[in-house]
This record gives structure tokens, C-alpha cells and sequence, in this order.
């Protein structure tokens, strides 16, 4: 055994051997079939995923507090409750209070895209005060600060991990900055208002020209000595702060120096992230501890390289190296849309919610995967019923997709079945979906199949000659299957498919043009039965 983590796993001049050999399961891919796979979308140029990398082993956004035990957790929460009675007033006066004072400094103001009047921006002392109070009533009665932040002048903008809706209360108090948040925060009670004053940068993650503007935002407040410094949280959503996941570019596309803020939550028997676990039992565990400690460290400022003709990737990247050593954490390619994509599992009661993370921003650099279309995908594995460990059976896989166990629909399993255990997970779906759908030559053979079903050349496709021209080049299609097909090709239900609907389901479910493109070995025709 290596002593030391430096030590290789393998000695040097050892004999290892792997046995590979597999055994088809029950219900898995038949084995003469596996023995001789051909690659069913071989018409688009989509190798098989042989080359992936393994998944991480790090979940970023897990929060690690057990469930409620032990005899010191007992008695902690039987001698802090009426402390807690307490600070839950205190709370709701500091809500009160800052809530007032905000909508006072708000009234009349309606010159929203020029910096608050200086009087006004006085008056939101109050509620930084109230605050400040609150933190106090969560637990936080001081907070260790190392280092200072840099004046306004030289660094506008300020980017820091997130872990905690502790955070931005924080630095609201510390800064008063402009943030950058979701349009749907507007609407939230009380946090809507404050988040006004601050005269908030919104953005909508599903547009791209939402995005956009929001950039231009940050440049045109970041520009500006008389607006605040802005604030963003580049990771874009919290981690429990063991990682650092990929950055989003909105605070380095405008190319002012900006000055790193790292904050920690050390604790031992409370994690205080706001990972796996709702915000009503995270505010009552504040509520019911001794002491809640919080640190936060001001990073030495970094400036773009203009003279290295550095991008915005390469300054983030920068950035995240200088943040993620400060915190002694490692940097992975998750993203927000893994935090996203594990709430959609979690809501829908999936054991083992974190088999279902792709490392996002790797998954989109390599296939050019959007959010909204990764959490189409992951509907689309969810429908088909995967199992405990969030792996897809054969049988189940065949049935969502109304594929009979025919060479055709195996060999479409097996193209995402990369281990050919007679599973897939999502990572392997998702991956392997876009890896069709990104090819150059998809939206040809797409706009080539619809031109062979529309033999009358009307622009349209009836059901029936859909239905017709499956059944020539498909002769082992069952009519449970041509039904199936038909729901997902004619999604409005009005018997006509257009070529702009056709096209938009191949686009969500790229796996399906097998059926317009196999070859008759994969069809079934083939003299040896596979």
C-alpha cells in the first residue's frame, strides 16, 4: 500500500491484468449483438463515445450536516430554543425596520438608470444597519475580516465565492454594491425591495440578449465612479465551498481589474451551505446555534493582461486559479446548470440526486449543450423511469421510445450504452444526444429525411405517408412503435407534420433520425439475425 499520496497506486514492475470480458445481462443488449456493433448514426458523422472522460467524483453543491442526532445536537437545541424565540424577533424587527426605511428612500425615485441621490443612498444606512442585525440574529455576532477591500476607483468590480444566502446579506452591509440576480428575485417579498436600492443589474440565464445587456450594464455602472462597485458571484450559484466550479465571463467581458473575495463557513458539526437542503430547516439550525463563525478574505486585485491579448476566459481562468488557492479547494467543470439540473432530479424524490450532474461547462464546451436544452434532456431521462442509482434499463429505454427489442432499437441503445453494462445514465444520454445532434451534417440528413417522406412534395408530411414510408424502409416496425413515432413527430396532433415542426423534434430528439438513415444491417436485415 502507497504510503504517502504521492506513492503510485501500481507498482512499476508489476504484472496488472483487467479482464474486459463481459457478460450480456438478462435484459441487457444480446451478446452477438454487442460483439457487432455498428454505429447507427454513422449517416451524421456521430463516432461512438468511447473517449469520455470519467465522471467527477466531487459533489460541489452537497451540504454534509446529518440529520438531527446525537446527544450533544439534542441538548444544543433544547438549551438554544428560547435563545432562538429571541433572535426570531429580533429578526422580524430587523426585517421591519430595514423594509421601511428602504421604501422610504425609494419613494418619488424614478430616474432608476442614474446613480441614487446621495441623500437617499444616506438614509439606506438604516437598513444596512438592520442588516447587520440580522446576521447578528442568525448567529453571526462577529465575522473575522482579513485584508481590506480596495477603493472603488481602482477595483469597480468584486467577485467572491458563494456558499450561503448569507452572502449577499453580507456584503450588502460591508459594500452596498450593484448586484447581478435573476429577474424572478423581483417579485420576492421584502428581498425585492432591498435588491432595488441596490439598484440590481437583471438577467434572465435563457436569453442570450438578456445576457448581453446585462454585460453592457456591469460596463456601463462599472464605468462610473458615482454608482457602487459591482458585486457578482461568477460561479453563479452556491456550493458547500469544498470546490470551486467553472466561472460565468459577465465580471471579466468589460475588462476592469476586479478584486477577489473568498468566504468560508468553518464549522464542525453545522455546515452552513445551502446545498441539498431547503432554506426553511438551514434558517431554523442558525437559528439554533451557540455561534455561527464566517470569515472573509480580500484577495490581492487582478488586472486583464491587455499587452498578452488576454480574453475574458483566459481572466476568469486567472481569477478562479487565485481564488480556488486561496481556499485550498480544486476547481471542476460544474456549473450552475448542475445545480439546476440536480433540484429538477431532487424535486422529483430521485435517489442519489448527484448521478445526475455532467460537469456542464465541460459537457458545453465540447458538445455546445444551452441550459434550457440540457433540462429538456434530462425530462427526457426522467420519463424513462431510471432506477434508484438514476441508471436506464434496456427495456425501459426501448418502451419510452416506443422501440421494439429489434437489432435497430439495440444498436440505439448500445450507441449510449459506452459500457455496455445494459444501462446508461444521464451523462451518457445527454452526452451522447448532443454529440448526434452537433455533427455538421445533422440538419442535412434531417432536412434530407423530411424531403424523402415528402414524396408528393407539398412541404408537408401526412401521418400516413410518415406511416407508409417507415414501413418501406422499416419492415420490422410494429404499429405500437409508428404510433409512438407519430406522437413525438406530430406533437400539435393535427395529422400534418410542416418541415420546421419535423426539424424541431429531430433537434430534441436527434436519436431518432436512425430511424430515416439505418442501413438495412441495422434494420434487421442482415444474414446473421443481428
Amino acid at each position: 500500500m502507497a504510503s504517502d499520496l504521492r506513492s503510485p497506486l501500481l507498482p512499476k514492475n508489476g504484472d496488472v491484468v483487467i479482464d474486459v470480458k463481459r457478460r450480456a445481462e438478462p435484459n441487457g443488449v444480446s451478446e452477438h449483438c454487442a460483439q457487432s456493433f455498428s454505429n447507427p448514426f454513422d449517416s451524421v458523422g456521430a463516432a461512438p463515445l468511447v473517449d469520455l472522460r470519467p465522471p467527477s467524483t466531487i459533489d460541489p453543491f452537497r451540504n454534509h450536516t446529518p440529520g438531527f442526532g446525537g446527544v450533544y445536537e439534542w441538548i444544543k437545541m433544547v438549551f438554544c430554543a428560547p435563545i432562538a424565540v429571541l433572535r426570531l424577533v429580533l429578526f422580524g424587527i430587523s426585517i421591519a425596520l430595514g423594509f421601511l426605511a428602504t421604501k422610504l428612500a425609494l419613494e418619488g425615485w424614478k430616474d432608476r438608470q442614474n446613480p441614487m441621490p446621495k441623500w437617499r443612498s444616506r438614509l439606506m444606512w438604516v437598513t444596512r444597519l438592520c442588516t447587520r442585525s440580522i446576521l447578528f440574529s442568525f448567529g453571526y455576532h462577529w465575522i473575522r475580516r482579513i485584508g481590506r477591500p480596495a477603493s472603488r476607483d481602482i477595483a469597480p468590480i468584486v467577485v467572491s465565492n458563494h456558499i450561503s444566502y448569507i452572502d449577499p446579506i453580507f456584503f450588502f452591509y460591508e459594500l452596498f454594491p450593484t448586484i447581478v440576480a435573476s429577474e424572478s428575485h423581483d417579485s420576492l417579498p421584502f428581498v425585492g425591495t432591498i435588491i432595488r436600492a441596490m439598484q440590481v443589474i437583471y438577467v434572465d440565464r435563457f436569453s442570450a440578449p438578456s445576457r448581453k445587456h446585462a454585460v453592457n450594464e456591469i460596463k456601463r455602472k462599472a464605468s462610473c465612479n458615482e454608482f457602487p462597485r459591482v458585486l457578482l458571484f461568477p460561479e453563479g450559484t452556491t456550493t458547500n465551498g469544498r470546490a470551486l466550479i467553472s466561472f460565468q465571463l459577465g465580471a471579466f467581458i468589460p475588462g476592469f481589474p476586479v478584486q477577489p473575495v473568498i468566504v468560508r463557513y468553518p464549522y464542525v458539526h453545522f455546515d452552513q451551505s445551502w446545498g441539498h437542503i431547503s432554506l426553511a430547516k438551514l434558517m431554523f439550525r442558525m437559528f439554533l446555534q451557540f455561534h455561527n463563525f464566517m470569515e472573509v478574505e480580500y484577495l490581492p486585485i487582478i488586472v486583464p493582461q491587455e499587452k498578452k491579448h488576454e480574453n475574458a476566459a483566459q481572466f476568469a481562468g486567472r481569477t478562479g486559479y487565485a481564488m480556488a488557492s486561496a481556499l485550498n479547494v480544486v476547481q471542476t467543470s460544474h456549473s450552475y446548470v448542475d445545480g439546476m439540473l440536480l433540484t429538477r432530479a431532487a424535486e422529483l424524490m430521485k435517489d442519489n440526486c448527484s448521478n445526475y450532474m455532467v460537469e456542464m461547462a465541460w459537457a458545453d464546451n465540447s458538445f455546445n449543450i444551452s441550459t434550457s436544452e440540457a433540462m429538456e434532456f434530462l425530462d427526457q431521462f426522467l420519463a424513462m423511469d431510471p432506477d434508484s442509482n438514476g441508471n436506464v434499463q434496456i427495456h425501459d429505454f426501448l418502451s419510452f421510445w416506443g422501440l421494439e427489442k429489434s437489432p435497430l432499437g439495440e444498436k440505439i441503445f448500445s450507441y449510449f450504452d459506452v459500457e455496455k453494462n445494459g444501462s446508461i445514465t444521464f451523462r451518457q444520454f445527454l452526452l451522447g444526444s448532443a454529440n448526434i445532434r452537433k455533427q455538421p451534417l445533422f440538419r442535412g440528413v434531417c432536412d434530407t429525411a423530411f424531403s424523402r417522406c415528402d414524396y408528393e412534395r407539398t412541404g408537408f408530411i401526412s401521418a400516413n405517408q410518415l406511416t407508409d414510408f417507415l414501413k418501406s424502409t422499416t419492415p420490422v416496425t410494429s404499429e405500437q412503435t409508428l404510433e409512438r413515432l407519430l406522437n413525438f413527430v406530430d406533437n400539435d396532433d393535427n395529422g400534418t407534420i410542416s418541415r420546421d415542426n419535423f426539424m424541431k423534434c429531430l433537434q430534441k430528439y436527434p436519436l431518432l433520425i436512425a430511424y430515416f438513415t439505418a442501413t438495412p444491417e441495422l434494420r434487421g436485415w442482415n444474414p446473421s439475425g443481428c
